[in-house]
């Protein structure tokens, strides 16, 4: 999956440090980041490269020993943000993180993004308006005016893998560009277990009920803030299937032979499906 990098080691234990002439700095605007290709494989601007920029930098993370910093452009005299643009780089959509090489570059690109969108959303206090400050011990935001903290949000949700006998339940969402078949999925609501949002999002999704809730892995999945949770379960009862067209597009119980996904060695959901397909789980 988009996380395993191995041999590579991910750090995310919070550094107060300035970043250094070859550290890699990340530059996004909206859902985009600046890069470049060199013999096929993504790389990201260095301090030395952003030197003639005004910005501040917020450290994110490790990989190895390379260190990776977040770009907060300066604000200019008009009150806008200082345009970032570099001879030999463009801005890509961040969906390229699901395809290009390499692994952990890929890697450090979607999970640097899930910051950059935190520290945006957060740059005033949810509670009096004031101006948030970084913190120099955690990765936290600080209200100097009424003292509160806001930390790095990461919401849980499910991935299900909904088996009637020989066949597994597919869908393909509705309204996204992502239209590929997948499986159920849905966030965590307030006061519910993973188990219990399994059971609901199957019902509200396709109104079928499921037993023997079974858990089978988790994944960081930057693209949507998200700590994703894997579960298999069986399908309960008659298989008909009731739609929810505001979620899904389309969804149909598929046999092994007609699963014609190959895993993408990115995600929980296509590794589930192979599971299945290769009867591996």
């Amino acid at each position: 999956m988009i996380q395993d990098i191995s041999p590579k080691i991910y750090h995310n234990e919070y550094q107060d440090c300035k970043p250094e002439e070859h550290d890699f700095i990340l530059v996004f605007h909206k859902n985009t980041v600046l890069v470049r290709f060199q013999n096929g494989k993504l790389r990201y601007p260095t301090l030395k490269e952003m030197r003639s920029f005004s910005c501040s930098y917020y450290y994110l993370f490790s990989i190895d020993n390379y260190k990776y910093f977040l770009a907060h452009p300066d604000q200019t005299a008009s009150g806008g943000e200082t345009s970032i643009t570099l001879e030999g780089y463009h801005y890509e959509n961040v969906r390229i993180f699901r395809t290009a090489d390499s692994r952990h570059t890929a890697f450090a690109g979607i999970t640097g993004h899930h910051l950059f969108g935190w520290y945006q959303t957060n740059q005033f206090c949810g509670c009096c308006g004031q101006k948030m400050t970084p913190d120099h011990k955690e990765r936290m935001l600080f209200c100097p005016h009424c003292h509160n903290t806001v930390y790095p949000r990461i919401s849980p949700a499910v991935i299900v893998g909904v088996i009637n006998g020989d066949k597994i339940l597919m869908s393909k969402y509705a309204g996204r560009s992502y239209a590929n078949y997948a499986l159920i999925a849905g966030f965590t609501e307030i006061g519910e277990s993973a188990e219990q949002t399994v059971a609901r999002e199957v019902m509200e999704e396709v109104g079928l009920k499921v037993k023997n809730i079974r858990y089978y892995k988790s994944q960081p999945w930057a693209f949507s803030g998200s700590l994703l949770m894997g579960f298999f379960c069986e399908l309960d009862g008659p298989g008909q299937i009731r739609l929810d067209t505001s979620e899904l597009a389309e969804a149909g119980w598929f046999t092994r032979d007609e699963i014609t996904l190959e895993d993408d060695h990115i995600s929980l959901t296509r590794e589930m499906i192979m599971l299945f397909k290769n009867q591996t789980f």
